[in-house]
């Protein structure tokens, strides 16, 4: 076998040291430095997300349909127009009722004037208490009559039971309407009930309160908060799921029933030690961060194990291995190696986007 030669010569490696020696630059610093931007770990609010669909439906909402079968005489509404609570919206024929009110209103003033009639008598001892006892029952009976009566009008008359905004209407002048017929729909939609489904794995940490977030392609960048009103008493044995009831406020009255909502509900909420996601180095099923120790000359990265949590959009919740107030770096990762000195170019306040801070890196720190 042939022995190769070192390129440099003992002598000259000797004096290669020496010359390192004299000049002071030692082994780390002789690295040259990689520009970083870190960001500091610290504590904030932190909740669990659950993404759902949901289905909305108005607060109140009814068919209104007809009791008995009658001409249409006058219709009180348009479609799609808002009604108070009481108002009439359909009147039926109804003249037979009228004129039965009239006679029994006059069969019950007379009963009311004989009996009142007749009381001071019995006192005096003039009459019997029995003749006393008969005209008070008709004098009831009347009155009793004429609430039937007047019971058989209302039954001709529609009339919104709520506040609310009809749907579209069904019927017309002069049309023969029967019962079950509907003639337009009533939704009080000053409030918003939004029913979806959750996982029962879910189910401990479920309860009123806790607030949603609900979306819909119809209003793009529009978000709707609520709160959950109502869990239901059963589990679903086929879907394992539960239905849950938020209510959303609808004071520009955007929101519509059967509305498709994407709904987030943010339960378990917590102060939790949040870091950027990208500051994150996976590692098979480990996850490490470079941790940067600003006070120490030369700054040099540690590589340290952490243990991770929940997620949100660009940032982590960190359980264990890291403390509030470290800094970590979030770019320059893949440059940086452990124990490698590092030039902190910029520190990530979350407010500015990377380009400007890579801009702020190149003029130098405080410039």
């Amino acid at each position: 076998m042939m022995n190769h030669k070192p390129f440099f010569s003992a002598p000259l490696c000797m004096a290669l040291a020496g010359i390192i020696g004299m000049l002071g630059i030692d082994q780390a610093s002789a690295q040259q430095a990689v520009p970083v931007i870190v960001k500091q770990a610290a504590i904030d609010r932190f909740v669990d997300r659950v993404e759902a669909l949901g289905t909305l439906r108005a607060n109140e909402t009814i068919e209104l349909t007809a009791t008995v079968s009658e001409i249409v005489t006058d219709v009180h509404f348009e479609d799609g127009q808002r009604v108070k609570a009481g108002r009439i919206l359909v009147e039926m024929t109804n003249e037979e009722e009228h004129a039965l009110i009239e006679e029994e209103r006059s069969t019950v003033a007379e009963a009311k004037k004989q009996y009142d009639r007749l009381r001071p008598l019995v006192q005096r001892g003039a009459a019997s208490t029995s003749l006393l006892d008969q005209r008070r029952r008709e004098y009831e009976t009347a009155k009793a009559r004429l609430r039937a009566i007047e019971s058989k009008l209302q039954d001709r008359l529609i009339v919104a039971p709520f506040s609310g905004v009809v749907g579209l209407r069904n019927i017309s002048v002069g049309a023969l309407i029967e019962p079950g017929d509907v003639i337009t729909t009533l939704d009080d939609d000053s409030v918003m009930k939004l029913d979806f489904t959750v996982p029962s794995i879910h189910l401990a940490s479920l309860q009123t309160g806790l607030p949603i977030i609900a979306t819909s392609p119809a209003f793009a960048g529009r978000q709707f908060e609520g709160i959950v009103a109502s869990i239901n008493s059963r589990i679903d044995p086929i879907t394992r799921a539960i239905v849950v009831r938020a209510i959303l406020p609808n004071p520009e009255r955007l929101l519509k029933p059967g509305l498709l909502m994407q709904v987030a509900l943010l339960k378990n909420p917590r102060d939790v030690l949040v870091i950027p996601e990208e500051a994150l180095i996976p590692s098979g099923r480990e996850n490490h961060v470079l941790v940067v120790d600003r006070s120490a000359e030369p700054t040099l990265t540690q590589r340290r194990q952490v243990t991770t949590g929940g997620r949100r959009p660009g940032e982590v919740e960190i359980i264990d291995g890291l403390k509030a107030g470290e800094f970590v770096v979030v770019d320059g990762t893949l440059r940086t190696r452990p124990g490698q000195p590092v030039t902190v170019i910029a520190l990530d306040s979350g407010n500015e986007p990377l380009a400007q801070l890579l801009t702020q890196g190149r003029k130098g720190p405080g410039q």
